[in-house]
C-alpha cells in the first residue's frame, strides 16, 4: 500500500493589503502543520485583490515568505497565485510557485486562460488588460505523486486538465477567486468533473466574500476525490479544509473504470466533412 497524503486548503478573504494578507496565509499555514498536513495550498491572488496590484517577482519577497513556511514545518506550500513582475510595463503575471518541505521552488506556472467576459448586469471582466497569459502547461512531484497546475478561469479549458492526467497527473490544483454569480451555479459542477473524466483529486482553494472596488468571490473551497465525491468543503468563512488522500484508491479506480486507458486519440483528430 502506499501511505496517504493529508493535504489542506485554505478560504480567505484577501483584500488590498498585502502584508494583511500575508500575515493570514503565515497563520493557516501554521495551523495546517499543527494539525499534521503534509501540503497546504492556497487562493487565486493570495497577495492582493483591489485595484492598484504591485507585481513581484518571482522568487521574491512575497513568495519567499511561503518558502521559509514550507521549510519552518517541513511540508509543501502551494502559494496560491500572486501577480508576478513582467517585462511589459503595467502588466503581470498570474502567477503560481509550489514549495517543497526545503523551501526550494519546484514549480512555477502563469495562468494560460484569462478572463475576459461580459455576463450583463451580472459580471464584466478584462483580465487581459493587466494581465499576459502563459504558455507552459506545469506538473510537479510531490512525495512520489504527480500533480498538475491551474488557476481558476483555466477551469473551463477540459482539455489542459487532460493533458495533465496524460502526463501522469494524479492531483490538480484549481485555486481561485471565483464570482459569486458564476460560482452558486458552475463551480461545483466543473470542478467535480474534472475530477471525474481526469481520475483525479482536484485541490480547489478559493477566495471568499467582499474585495475591492465592488467584487464578491462565492468561496466554498473544495477538495474532491476522483470518483467525484466531496471530501471536504469551507464553510461560509476563512479557514482551512482537510482531507486524507488515498492514491491507492485512485488506482483502483482507474483500474476498475479505465477511461483514461481506453481514450482513443487517433479518433479525435480533425476529419473531413461529407457532403
Amino acid at each position: 500500500m502506499t501511505q496517504g497524503l493529508r493535504v489542506a486548503v485554505a478560504q480567505m478573504n484577501s483584500r488590498a493589503d498585502k502584508a494583511a494578507n500575508l500575515r493570514r496565509a503565515e497563520a493557516l499555514i501554521d495551523e495546517a502543520a499543527a494539525q499534521g498536513a503534509r501540503l497546504v495550498a492556497f487562493p487565486e491572488c493570495v497577495d492582493y485583490l483591489g485595484t492598484s496590484p504591485v507585481g513581484e517577482p518571482i522568487p521574491g519577497p512575497f513568495v519567499d515568505r511561503f518558502a521559509a513556511k514550507a521549510r519552518e514545518h517541513g511540508i509543501y506550500v502551494h502559494a496560491g497565485s500572486v501577480h508576478e513582475q513582467s517585462d511589459v510595463d503595467g502588466k503581470f503575471y498570474n502567477t503560481t510557485a509550489l514549495f517543497d518541505p526545503n523551501g526550494e521552488m519546484i514549480a512555477k506556472y502563469r495562468k494560460i486562460h484569462l478572463f475576459d467576459i461580459d455576463l450583463t448586469g451580472h459580471v464584466s471582466a478584462n483580465e487581459s488588460a493587466t494581465i499576459l497569459p502563459g504558455n507552459e502547461i506545469v506538473t510537479a512531484e510531490i512525495d512520489g505523486h504527480t500533480v498538475g497546475l491551474a488557476i481558476c478561469y483555466d477551469l473551463r479549458f477540459p482539455e489542459l486538465f487532460r493533458l495533465l492526467a496524460v502526463a501522469g497527473a494524479e492531483m490538480l490544483f484549481l485555486p481561485a477567486a471565483f464570482t459569486m454569480f458564476t460560482g452558486k451555479d458552475h463551480w461545483h459542477v466543473l470542478l467535480r468533473a474534472r475530477a471525474i473524466e481526469n481520475q483525479c483529486y482536484v485541490l480547489a482553494p478559493a477566495q471568499i466574500g467582499p474585495h475591492e472596488p465592488e467584487g464578491q468571490c462565492y468561496g466554498h473551497a473544495l477538495i474532491v476525490d476522483p470518483w467525484g465525491v466531496v471530501l471536504g468543503e469551507a464553510p461560509n468563512r476563512e479557514g482551512l479544509v482537510f482531507a486524507d488522500l488515498d492514491f491507492d484508491a485512485l488506482q483502483g479506480i482507474r483500474t476498475q473504470l479505465p477511461s483514461l486507458m481506453n481514450r482513443r486519440p487517433s479518433a479525435y483528430e480533425p476529419q473531413p466533412v461529407g457532403v
